[in-house]
């Protein structure tokens, strides 16, 4: 007579692992060297929440940011005033589905993801259901955890504020960073004749993913060239506007995804309100805009990347525990495309 047979659970009432992971903490705001590993508890699935035994986590600006507690608007826009409210940073993961909350139907134990958590340098993490997508067949978990933060204000610059199309020239600075090697690929896959600029030590990098013109910043200043472009992209820079303004055709289309300065307060978004109140008076269009963490979108990366048109750029991996080292590197601007933290092998 055969043992009686445990019946099937339901996805949602699937095993979760119980006790303590590690994970990469900090309790106050701080140099990415405050970073330091440790034994927390492993989360639970709320309703419409993943679990996600984590294999890879990306390294973003963002994170810096989270870590610093800098600008300070940041913590007034709920992250904590004084100190973080979630101990562990990192938002990039790409994993192995452990277990899902109430009413989750697109996603079961044992399916392979990639999208945005939140607490991702951990051994496991939680992550809504709608910011997760399937992971490309293709692609290495390590691959995977590098698309999503990037590569969505990518795609929402070129396509969504740029409006790029076939035939258009794109001028991109900041073209060799995480967002970069993104917004080049993906102005490229949408037929536009692509001009990055970076570093002397990050132009072979921005020829690869293929850039039709590369310019060393070091070198010669792009905005004295003489050639207008339709679309600009400022990704991380501090171009004056005057100077962007100088290569835009008379309606070509400014788009700033971003500005670092050392500014406690403002940090660089003094640059974009400028660029807001200047747009109506001028025929140029000056876009500012935050990036939406939009599962459809990640589906769109997902399609580009199986068609081809984009890969990934990783530049190195760290263990979990080397994460303050990954910060720095990335924050002393010293990362072409991105850096990940690998935390699972299996």
């Amino acid at each position: 007579m055969e043992p009686p047979t445990e019946p099937e659970r339901p996805a949602s009432a699937s095993r979760h692992p119980r006790g303590t992971m590690k994970a990469v903490v900090r309790d106050v705001y701080g140099p990415p060297e405050i970073l330091e590993l440790r034994d927390v508890a492993v989360p639970v699935p709320a309703a419409g929440q993943v679990l996600v035994r984590v294999h890879a986590a990306g390294v973003d600006r963002g994170v810096a940011h989270l870590v610093t507690g800098l600008p300070y608007p940041l913590r007034l826009a709920g992250y904590g005033l004084r100190r973080p409210k979630v101990a562990v940073p990192g938002m990039d993961l790409a994993g192995r589905v452990e277990a899902v909350g109430d009413g989750v139907t697109g996603f079961r134990p044992g399916d392979d993801v990639f999208g945005i958590g939140t607490g991702t340098f951990a051994e496991y993490a939680c992550a809504p259901a709608a910011k997760l997508a399937h992971k490309p067949a293709d692609l290495t978990f390590v691959q995977a955890a590098a698309i999503a933060i990037s590569g969505l204000p990518a795609l929402q610059a070129v396509r969504d504020h740029g409006r790029v199309a076939v035939g258009q020239s794109v001028l991109i600075l900041g073209a060799s960073g995480g967002v970069g090697t993104f917004a080049v690929q993906i102005a490229k896959a949408y037929g536009a004749e692509v001009t990055g600029v970076c570093s002397t030590a990050k132009v072979d990098l921005v020829r690869s993913i293929g850039a039709d013109h590369v310019v060393d910043y070091t070198v010669d200043d792009v905005t004295r060239l003489g050639r207008r472009y339709d679309v600009v992209l400022d990704i991380g820079g501090n171009t004056s506007l005057s100077r962007l303004r100088r290569v835009l055709t008379p309606r070509g289309r400014l788009v700033i995804v971003g500005g670092e300065t050392d500014g406690r307060w403002l940090g660089g978004t003094d640059r974009q309100l400028r660029a807001l109140a200047l747009s109506p008076f001028v025929s140029q269009t000056l876009c500012v805009f935050v990036s939406k963490e939009d599962g459809n979108d990640l589906l769109v990366l997902r399609d580009l990347v199986e068609s081809g048109d984009v890969r990934p750029v990783v530049e190195r991996t760290y263990p979990l525990g080397d994460a303050a080292t990954a910060l720095r590197r990335l924050v002393d601007g010293q990362v072409r495309g991105k850096v990940v933290l690998s935390v699972s092998a299996d």
